[in-house]
């Protein structure tokens, strides 16, 4: 968690970034879609921000989200050292690839595949979601004939998935990309070439990035983002 702030230095910085931007709370509350009491506890120093809150202000604000982490408290980061941190802004440059490429017929949203890894979470914890994952995904692995940052980071999450270890609500992230992964139902059909496994790719930096968030505000860590 950050660190206390004597001098609300998170609050100074976003509120000088606002008037820099002619920006209201109200208005980076509708950009965002976080609540404009809590921008105003954020801003007034009376509420410790999220990670995620850190990432949309960055956004919408325009700013590098390491920026904000500094002001925040959070031990120095940069956005090298926490490669999630930009996890939005990078999705939304390769969203608007897509839309310009039109190899697809209809527009692409990041918030399709969101909606879909929601949905995959429960079913990843029922028997029949963990037989598809455990029995199907290293058929699909084989099928996929690949290799590459986008494959090793699906097998990392498929070996902590099978360890009893990791918690019920990790699973069930953990399963949500795996599922994805596996089931023919995607946003982007994976016969669709060359693009037919980014959205794949993309819910596995979803998933990592939340995962990331989640260890970082708890103060632990695991082997997947190395």
């Amino acid at each position: 968690m950050p660190n206390e702030q004597k001098d609300n230095q998170l609050g100074e910085t976003l509120s000088s970034l606002l008037k820099a931007r002619s920006l209201s709370m109200r208005k980076l509350s509708t950009l965002s879609g976080i609540d404009t009491a809590t921008i105003s506890r954020i801003v007034n120093g009376k509420q410790k921000p999220k990670l995620s809150h850190l990432e949309r202000f960055a956004v919408h604000l325009g700013v590098p989200a390491s920026h904000l982490l500094q002001a925040a408290g959070f031990g120095g980061m940069t956005a090298d050292e926490h490669p999630f941190t930009n996890i939005h802004s990078t999705l939304s440059s390769i969203t608007e690839i897509l839309q310009a490429s039109k190899l697809i017929g209809y527009p692409f949203k990041i918030e399709d595949v969101q909606q879909e890894l929601a949905k995959y979470e429960p079913y990843a914890l029922t028997e029949e979601g963990q037989r598809i994952i455990v029995k199907d995904f290293p058929m699909k692995i084989a099928s996929v004939n690949g290799a590459g940052p986008f494959i090793d980071e699906l097998k990392k999450l498929y070996e902590h998935f099978c360890a009893n270890e990791v918690p019920v609500e990790k699973r069930a992230i953990m399963g949500s990309a795996l599922l994805y992964f596996v089931l023919s139902a995607d946003v982007i059909p994976d016969y669709v070439f060359p693009i037919g496994y980014l959205d794949d790719a993309i819910a596995v930096q979803l998933v990592l990035a939340r995962l990331y968030r989640e260890d970082l505000e708890a103060g632990s860590s695991m082997d997947l983002y190395e």
